[in-house]
């Protein structure tokens, strides 16, 4: 269903057809995601694996986010994403950027906080695509995320004197 899904002529019918593809499998309350990528982990959030397509046009990821874990605001460095909730509840604010590639330092405007429970998605799509996620319940949540690709980097966004430096970061998955 997802290679269905991603094959749509632009970002905006991808990103629409892959969360109706997540949102609709999620809702059926079937357990389809193993037990060893539920574990959350201790110092950051959980981030692994789930499948990636042979093609290269998209990558499937299991995130765990253990109670108070959460994302510096950060980027997709320049790619595509669905995100759903699994199981929990999670917080995302979406944040506007002012400024450019070029800028030694960038400020950001929150837009919105959204609380999304199970079987909720939403999509982020460049250029809009700076958020922070959280977890703020005492339970662990567990979200699936569907990039446009493999996404081994980012950019995070560290707030200093002035606005926001931009940082890029290695992203790997947990064992």
């Amino acid at each position: 269903m997802l290679d269905k899904a991603v094959d749509a002529k632009d970002d905006d019918c991808r990103c629409l057809g892959v969360k109706d593809v997540l949102c609709e499998v999620v809702r059926s309350g079937e357990a389809f995601i193993g037990t060893d990528f539920l574990k959350p982990a201790s110092a950051c959030y959980a981030r692994r694996l789930l499948h990636k397509d042979p093609a290269g046009r998209y990558t499937v990821l299991v995130m765990v986010w253990g109670s108070g874990q959460g994302t510096p605001l950060h980027d997709h460095a320049g790619k595509w994403c669905v995100e759903c909730v699994y199981r929990g509840r999670i917080q995302v604010d979406s944040y506007a950027l002012h400024g450019s590639d070029e800028d030694a330092l960038v400020s950001f405007t929150k837009e919105r906080t959204v609380f999304a429970g199970q079987g909720e998605a939403g999509a982020l799509i460049p250029p809009f695509d700076y958020h922070t996620i959280t977890n703020n319940e005492a339970a662990p949540a567990i979200t699936i995320h569907v990039y446009g690709g493999e996404l081994d980097w980012c950019h995070a966004f560290i707030p200093v004197e002035g606005g926001y430096r931009r940082e890029r970061r290695e992203l790997k998955y947990t064992e």
